[in-house]
Formats: structure tokens, sequence, C-alpha cells
């Protein structure tokens, strides 16, 4: 019972850091440039990832390779709308 409950702990203090990770995408390289590269999935169509000088790649990702991409998603804005409901009553 012990062990079991270790690992459900240890289970859900994984977790979080599992998504904090990112994300994935498996594709054939459509172009690729120093600044992008696009990739097609048979599912889902072309996919466009920015680069910079940051990016690690392994191996030779040229156009025709077989590549996963890894990617996290990343707000640059926030913009909050004034409700609408809200400014009605104040009329």
């Amino acid at each position: 019972m012990k062990t079991v409950a270790m690992m459900l702990m240890a289970t859900m203090m994984a977790t979080p850091a599992a998504f904090a990770a990112g994300y994935q995408k498996t594709g054939t390289v459509k172009d690729v440039t120093d600044k992008a590269i696009v990739i097609t999935t048979d599912k889902e169509g072309d996919w466009e990832f920015k680069r910079d000088a940051g990016t690690k790649v392994e191996g030779d990702a040229k156009k025709g390779a077989k590549v996963t991409v890894h990617y996290t998603m990343s707000a640059t804005k926030i913009e909050a709308k004034a409700d609408a409901k809200k400014d009605e009553k104040k009329k």
C-alpha cells in the first residue's frame, strides 16, 4: 500500500513537468530556412515553426527528411476586453 501511494505521488508530481516541457509534431520537411521550418503531416497538413539562433537541430533537417519538432506555446501578449454586460448596467 505504501508503494502504491508513493508511486501515485511521484506520478502526480511528474505530470505538471511533462506538460511544461511542451509538444511535438512529426512530419516531412517541406521547406527549411534559417528563420523557419515547414513540415507536412499526413493528417494535419503543413505546420510552420519559427527558428532562431537558440533552436537546436540534431541531424540534417533538409527538405524531404522526416523530423520531429519539439515546441512550446507561449503568449506574447494578453489583452483583456471590457465586459459588455457590465458596461450596459452602468448606463
